[in-house]
This record gives structure tokens, C-alpha cells and sequence, in this order.
């Protein structure tokens, strides 16, 4: 074969850590889209960003030249920074150290599409904690709960 092809869909999950201020709503959209930008910046493209002010959900594909790990790093170092410049109260902001990160079929982009749009009626009815509880779990990711929520 003379070219590299690829499409991978990535949604990624992370969380704002614990003794850090959240995001407040005038700021979110900046946020998300500052992400979306940094995402665009490493090769991969952005679908959609989207959360509420604890936490992000990202839809983007996943460039054939680069790493999940290196653009969860890139997102969450440069966004943190970032955020600290906008607005005093963000003096002490960070993003907790892990994140997840899950593949999605073309058959459910159009429904995970809506998902990250939605963020903020899903959080009416369900809390973070059992939202991502509910994704390891869909995913059949093993995990050790003491070590999910510590920052």
C-alpha cells in the first residue's frame, strides 16, 4: 500500500482536580474551544468539546502520527497554563493526572456527538462520578476506584 490511511474516533474524558476552582460557565466556551484548538495544533482533529465546569469530553480523531497519551499531555499542560491567564481565581488550576480515553464506532459518532453537546442536561440527571463509573464499566476497563479518584 503507497499511503497510511487512518480514522480513528477518540473520546476522552478528564476531570478538573479536586482542590482545584472549576470552570465557571462564562469561561467554558473559551475553554472548549482553546481545547479544540490545541487538539487541531497536534495533527488530530477536533468534532467536539464539551463539559461542564469539573470536567471535559472530547470527540476528535486521532492523527496517524500521533499518540494518545502525548495529546492528552499537549491538551491538559497547555489548557491548564492557559486558563491561569484569563482570570485570577484560576491561580491555582490543574487538571487531575489521568484521563480516559475510549474508541467510538462510526456507528455511534452521530449519538457520541450529541452526548458531548449535551453535557450539561446529562449532568442534571446523573453526576460525573457514576457517568464515568458507567464508562469503564461499558468498556470493560479494569480498575482499582481508590486510585480513579485520587488527584
Amino acid at each position: 500500500m503507497a499511503q497510511s490511511l487512518s480514522k480513528i474516533y477518540l473520546h476522552i474524558i478528564f476531570h478538573v482536580k479536586n482542590t482545584s476552582p472549576h470552570i465557571a460557565d462564562e469561561h467554558l466556551a473559551r475553554m472548549h474551544s482553546y481545547i479544540g484548538q490545541l487538539i487541531n495544533t497536534t495533527g488530530c482533529q477536533t468534532i467536539r468539546v464539551g463539559g461542564i465546569g469539573d470536567h471535559v469530553h472530547i470527540l476528535c480523531t486521532l492523527s496517524r502520527n500521533e499518540n494518545v497519551a502525548h495529546l492528552v499531555e499537549e491538551v491538559k499542560r497547555n489548557s491548564s497554563r492557559w486558563i491561569k491567564t484569563i482570570d485570577d481565581r484560576y491561580k491555582m488550576f490543574a487538571w487531575q493526572g489521568g484521563y480516559a480515553a475510549f474508541s467510538v464506532s462510526q456507528s455511534l459518532f452521530d449519538k457520541t456527538v450529541a452526548y458531548v453537546n449535551n453535557q450539561r442536561e446529562h449532568h442534571k440527571k446523573m453526576s460525573f462520578h457514576d457517568e464515568y463509573l458507567q464508562y469503564l464499566k461499558l468498556y470493560n476497563i479494569e480498575f482499582d476506584e481508590q486510585y480513579v479518584w485520587a488527584d
